[in-house]
């Protein structure tokens, strides 16, 4: 059992000109706990050892001084709490931020913990390499002031399992992002004025829950990633030339369900998922609302699981933009569609007859994105009108749905 040493620092004045926090961590036994008075502390400071930092009250304050990165753990064990950490070095290359946490020469780092923590004006948030077991809990994490696509990522895992993200507010950072990540819990967190919220690629066996991203450019996606769960998140506004709810690019095996994706130019975004052969994608209890297109197919993706869903007040509720037309060998049964035109005479709550989606000709709208700029226009509903009225060629057959439900029952 590990003897605990209890260290209290106090400080004379508000800054530290010496790095007294790195001796007094150097001088401590494996296993110590340091409790921080307020203060500003000096940067650059590297944990190799079990060890505990935790700030007592507010104004704990770990400054960078705008170089490099500003805690940096090498060992498994190590608790970070109540910390305010600054001013990180602009490295990319370097991947400057304000927590690195890597794989050291004693092997993967299991069982850390970054908890209530505050992170700002730091390049990178929090770094995660090789990192299993561990909980990032409870933190606000901001990049640099930059353009988006300059900032550094707000939480990267790579190669990195089994660990709880959960209570995490990522604010005008670029991306959360999970590569070659598996087994991580991803939970009540928030991303506003971001890239990608978060970003799986190669990522298996993850549960996504009750998470809330809005004002990002995308929300969600899963990029060449299988066995996961996305259950209970909200998506709300993103907008833009890549503006997407929940995205599945070559992604097989996951389920979605009961999320809600909300005022998005792309609500449910499809490519070729899934991706093996004779596999399934189950998208199921979800409300796809109010976005410019509800669900979009890209490239050939068939042997989805479309069920009792609400689609409701998207422009368009189905858009393939591939050529080759394969959209009905989805399984798309029992959802909601406020454009169904259909009775329910025995009032059983299903529509006496099919809904089904039809591709026009004439909407150019669909394959060009300048056109889109007009989208929900007065012109443009128009010619959807006339489009559908009196199509000036025999329109192409995309999809139906057999029993569409007449009353929105999620």
């Amino acid at each position: 059992m590990l003897k605990i040493l209890w260290f209290v620092i106090t400080v004379l004045g508000s800054y530290l000109h010496a790095n007294i926090l790195q001796d007094t961590i150097d001088n401590a036994p494996a296993g110590s706990i340091l409790k921080l008075p307020a203060g500003v502390y000096k940067g650059s400071i590297h944990i190799d050892k079990p060890l505990s930092l935790i700030g007592q009250g507010k104004d704990v304050i770990i400054d960078g001084e705008n170089s490099g990165i500003v805690i940096k753990i090498e060992s498994s064990y190590v608790t970070l709490k109540n910390l305010t950490i600054i001013n990180s070095g602009s490295k990319h290359e370097n991947l400057d931020g304000a927590i690195s946490m890597a794989k050291s020469d004693m092997g993967k780092i299991k069982q850390c913990e970054v908890s209530n923590c505050i992170i700002d004006n730091s390049l990178f948030g929090i770094d995660m390499q090789m990192v299993e077991n561990s909980i990032i809990s409870n933190n606000r994490i901001t990049s640099k002031k930059l353009p988006l696509g300059l900032r550094g990522d707000g939480l990267r895992l790579w190669y990195s399992n089994n660990n709880i993200i959960k209570g995490n507010s990522l604010i005008k950072s670029r991306d959360m992002v999970v590569w070659y990540s598996h087994g991580n819990r991803i939970e009540n967190n928030f991303g506003k004025d971001n890239r990608y919220s978060l970003h799986f690629m190669y990522a298996g066996k993850n549960i996504i829950k009750n998470n809330r991203y809005e004002n990002n450019s995308v929300g969600i996606f899963f990029m060449y990633s299988q066995d996961s769960i996305a259950i209970g998140n909200i998506v709300k506004n993103s907008l833009g030339a890549t503006g997407m709810g929940i995205g599945l690019k070559d992604a097989t095996n996951f389920t979605l369900e009961n999320n809600t994706i909300i005022y998005c130019a792309q609500g449910l975004y499809i490519d070729r998922s899934p991706f093996e052969p004779n596999s399934h994608n189950i998208i199921r209890g979800n409300k796809i609302l109010y976005n410019a297109e509800a669900i979009h197919f890209h490239s050939l993706s068939i042997n989805n699981i479309i069920q009792n869903n609400i689609i409701q007040g998207n422009i368009e509720d189905i858009v393939n933009d591939s050529k080759r037309d394969r959209v009905v060998e989805n399984i798309i049964v029992g959802n909601y569609w406020d454009n169904y035109t259909g009775f329910d005479a025995n009032n059983d709550g299903i529509g006496d007859t099919p809904h089904k989606v039809y591709r026009y000709a004439d909407q150019l709208w669909i394959y060009n994105n300048n056109v889109k700029f007009f989208y929900g226009s007065s012109v443009i509903s128009l010619l959807n009108f006339l489009a559908k009225l009196a199509p000036f060629s025999k329109p192409l057959f995309l999809m139906e749905d057999k029993k569409p439900k007449m009353r929105k029952t999620i």
